[in-house]
């Protein structure tokens, strides 16, 4: 494939709480980056490792966050395809086309596109582009863990892990959760807190 291929892909739709975030990713063919895979299949220590490289090695990257309140407000499926074309139109380079892994592309992206499924196994600019997102929303929610503490948000990152949902019935939802998702919302229904 030819031209300024941007890779785009998200990570954090499935978590109760914190954003989802979408990076898009143009790398440089000049300067190639061993080892990129779909971030679900490396480890934090791999991805660590790699994020910098993708950082300064790409021609260009961006990462955009949407936020729970949006998140609630148009659901989560439109929050990640706004975020998507933020992150493709937030590039300082401009592509010739847009690979975005999965089955969707936002109707409102202005750059040609394609949706590929598990293209972030596939393609290594969409590979780029899940470790960026992943890399960049597990610091974020390592911040959240010290501005909500008890939570427990540095080890589960929002996820709807058994420890997640035990402190999130103890302690009720905080300002990061998605009270648009059952059990956020079960948990402020029965109002059965501590």
């Amino acid at each position: 494939m030819t031209g300024l291929v941007a890779g785009i892909d998200e990570a954090g739709r499935g978590p109760l709480a914190g954003p989802v975030v979408v990076a898009a990713v143009i790398l440089n063919p000049a300067r190639r980056i061993r080892g990129l895979a779909d971030s679900k299949v490396l480890n934090r220590e791999q991805r660590e490792r790699l994020a910098p490289r993708i950082r300064e090695r790409a021609l260009a990257f961006a990462i955009i966050a949407i936020d729970a309140g949006d998140i609630d407000r148009i659901n989560i499926l439109q929050a990640t395809l706004m975020g998507m074309t933020r992150a493709a139109m937030s590039l300082s380079v401009i592509p010739t086309q847009v690979l975005i892994d999965g089955n969707q592309i936002p109707k409102d992206m202005v750059f040609p596109a394609r949706a590929i499924v598990k293209g972030d196994a596939t393609e290594a600019c969409i590979s780029a582009a899940s470790i960026l997102a992943k890399t960049y929303r597990d610091a974020l929610m390592t911040g959240c863990d010290r501005d909500y503490p008890g939570y427990g948000f540095a080890q589960h990152f929002g996820y709807p892990t058994p420890v997640h949902l035990e402190r999130l019935r103890a302690l009720g939802p905080c300002a990061i959760h998605r009270r648009s998702f059952a059990p956020v919302r079960a948990c402020m229904q029965s109002g059965l807190f501590g």
